[in-house]
């Protein structure tokens, strides 16, 4: 078989309806060769000899969807210098649009023998590689209408695949753990019923599982192991080979959007799953690995690791940038998703050593007109120094917000000193965001997320339970904020029981009341547990996976969880669009946009704030002080409302404020009851309202 001459882009495999065009980037190969594989496994070779700007390519006619194909790279090896090119290595496409067959871990697939490092290992891989696949373009998106829900109207639900859908019993099960379970009618109604406005799914970019997990008899199960930016992960397809994930996967996306659910990927620009300078050659390494790894300045046989897991990306390099920001592109015009959650961001900005807002990375994405229309959040940290940033991304971007976790959970647990913080996290940490422009929806908002305790766990147990993972406990965050309410782990005692459900739909409330944008974690809105495991990395489980059977046994939590946001969504004081600046935002107006009060009525003095052991506030929102605008341009008005908050382990009595505020007043949600809905007898100014302990009322001005 010999190749048409082709053209140099797009890079990957593209079908155009009568064959294939192939182009890969290496500016190191000297010679590039196209392998082929039929359905017995039988090899193909055929030469790549165009090679414009160092992109190697060719046009094979007839060859459509459903071949598998992979590359072999002649060019130097020399791992002291950084080269790393074996043609006995089969190489997996960075561009590949889907991946099929799975890894079976051999010493092949490694660059050295494993008795002796510094000895090359010729041994062919071609066997035991996952092969990369091409794929038709062709999808009928017609109706396929993109929500477009605005930040500030956005409830976010993370969600693993198969995690979410493996154990739910409404959902066939040749479809469960898939993305066709997720586009189930089942799992649908429940996030519309819940009033999910957008699903972020943990990687489902395709990732392979580390050899040591699966010699545990563990396996990647999050996904944080990237080796195919371009392709949906082929294990959570219900029909595997022939690229056949792709056409689901645009499928549960056009499900999701006909409900009004955006989708937004969480992605893994920051590493890729060949690992440190011993880990295998499976794509980047042996294609160009100086272009694509950021390698030590002094020793290039080394790599730089900013992420903890043996590698970073080289986004200094314009080929890396290009393959980052041609995959951003691809999942969202020909894919059709709404966004991205960028895992360890703080890694993207590194363009030298320190964490540098003003990267290329983030002027590439500022100045590109797809990838800046969609929505943007930054896991705004990683593992180097300094590379803690929340607060810090350019503009354009949100963040998830580690200090309102982490505030938010101190508060609840009664930690002395938390009051000033939690007002500031709970209004949209200004602190954080306004300074540089951006709006209270620049905040993500989370108490709970796929790292750490589920929010069950977070209020039953004071340590991490990890054993299962095979560390010893050694693994995971030592330092939770977690609160056990009395007993370790499971437990009959009713007071502990009722203390915990309380604490559950305080965490809650706090969320989906707090200015940003509040993020569920998903199966805390009826009690998940991990059974105290804070790291279900490697637990492809019941440890990990959602356990529908909790549906019903917590179904008040969960109606006060739709509740809440039923409440969010009807009141667009809970979701303004400009923080609070603490005065009338009008001449005419007689009330400040917000106010904070005493248990006893009066006005928070400096005194109050400083209070160590302040657990006790209440918040007034003044409807009528929102500056924000509508559709239509028209001055958005809304009621008023009372938030009174207590963190204390004794119960209090409330004054109300003044007339000046409001002459009566109506509680419409309690977190002590675990009602949301109108209470029938209004409550009058100054009048008395005995909050119980470790709880929080919500009260709208009727008169």
């Amino acid at each position: 078989m010999k190749a048409w001459p082709g053209t140099s882009y797009p890079l990957g495999a593209t079908y155009d309806g009568v064959g294939t065009n192939f182009a890969l980037f290496s500016e190191v190969a000297d010679r590039v060769e196209l392998c082929l594989f039929d359905d017995d496994g039988h090899e193909t070779r055929v030469q790549l000899s165009e090679v414009n700007g160092f992109v190697h390519h060719g046009y094979l006619h007839g060859v459509g969807p459903g071949q598998r194909y992979g590359y072999r790279v002649h060019g130097p090896y020399d791992p002291a210098r950084g080269l790393r090119c074996n043609p006995n290595k089969l190489l997996i496409d960075p561009y590949a649009k889907a991946i099929s067959d799975g890894l079976e871990w051999d010493e092949s697939l490694f660059g050295y023998r494993f008795g002796s490092p510094e000895e090359r290992n010729d041994d062919d891989s071609a066997p035991y590689i996952p092969k990369s696949v091409v794929v038709s373009p062709f999808f009928d998106w017609a109706d396929d209408r993109l929500p477009k829900t605005p930040y500030h109207q956005s409830v976010i639900y993370e969600a693993h695949v198969r995690g979410l859908t493996i154990a739910h019993p409404e959902i066939p099960e040749r479809l469960r753990g898939t993305y066709a379970g997720l586009a189930h009618p089942a799992m649908i109604d429940h996030l519309t019923g819940l009033g999910i406005t957008a699903v972020e799914l943990m990687p489902v970019h395709q990732f392979v599982s580390d050899h040591t997990l699966q010699e545990k008899g563990l396996s990647n199960y999050w996904g944080y192991n990237t080796i195919g930016f371009f392709a949906p992960h082929d294990a959570y397809a219900s029909l595997a080979g022939s690229g056949n994930q792709v056409q689901e996967f645009k499928g549960m996306v056009k499900a999701l959007h006909a409900a009004g659910i955006e989708v937004i990927l969480d992605v893994v620009y920051n590493h890729t799953a060949e690992g440190n300078h011993l880990g295998p050659t499976l794509s980047m390494r042996g294609i160009d690995n100086e272009s694509y790894y950021r390698l030590e300045d002094e020793n290039p046989q080394y790599y730089t690791d900013y992420t903890g897991t043996g590698n970073s990306l080289n986004v200094r390099s314009p080929h890396t940038l290009q393959l980052i920001m041609d995959s951003l592109r691809y999942w969202v015009t020909e894919m059709h998703v709404d966004g991205f959650r960028f895992d360890l961001a703080a890694t993207l900005a590194r363009e030298f050593y320190d964490v540098d807002r003003l990267a290329t990375f983030f002027e590439v994405v500022q100045q590109d007109p797809v990838v800046s229309q969609v929505k943007l959040i930054a896991e705004p940290w990683d593992v180097g120094p300094g590379g803690y940033q929340v607060g810090n991304f350019p503009p354009l971007w949100t963040e998830w917000n580690g200090k309102y976790r982490d505030t938010v959970r101190d508060f609840w647990r009664g930690e002395p000193a938390t009051l000033g913080e939690f007002a500031s996290r709970f209004t949209g940490s200004s602190d954080l965001y306004q300074n540089d422009g951006r709006r209270p929806y620049a905040s993500i908002n989370f108490v709970t997320a796929h790292d750490g305790f589920t929010l069950n766990d977070l209020v039953s147990y004071n340590e991490k339970h990890n054993e299962a993972n095979g560390e010893d406990n050694q693994d995971g965050e030592s330092h939770n904020r977690s609160w056990n309410c009395g007993a370790e782990g499971p437990t009959d005692d009713p007071g502990v029981l009722e203390l915990r459900a309380r604490q559950r739909r305080n965490l809650i409330a706090t969320l989906l009341l707090s200015q940003g944008v509040p993020m569920i974690l998903h199966g805390d809105e009826f009690g998940r547990t991990q059974h105290g495991n804070n790291n279900v990395y490697c637990q492809d489980s019941d440890i990990a996976w959602v356990d529908w059977s909790l549906l019903g046994e917590n179904a008040e939590l969960v109606e006060f969880t739709s509740g809440l946001t039923a409440l969010r969504k009807a009141h667009p004081v809970f979701r303004r669009k400009r923080f609070f600046v603490g005065r009338p935002i009008r001449k005419a107006d007689e009330l400040r946009d917000i106010a904070w009060f005493t248990p006893s009525g009066d006005e928070m003095t400096d005194e109050n704030w400083e209070d160590d052991f302040g657990r006790s506030i209440v918040i007034f929102l003044n409807g009528d002080g929102i500056p924000d605008l509508d559709e239509r341009g028209q001055r958005v008005s809304d009621d008023s409302f009372l938030i009174a908050f207590n963190a204390h382990h004794e119960d209090i009595e409330v004054t109300l404020p003044d007339a000046t505020y409001g002459a009566e007043w109506v509680v419409v949600a309690d977190t002590a009851t675990g009602e949301v809905g109108e209470a029938e007898k209004p409550i009058t100014a100054c009048g008395q309202l005995l909050l119980a302990a470790r709880s929080l009322v919500v009260l709208r001005r009727v008169n």
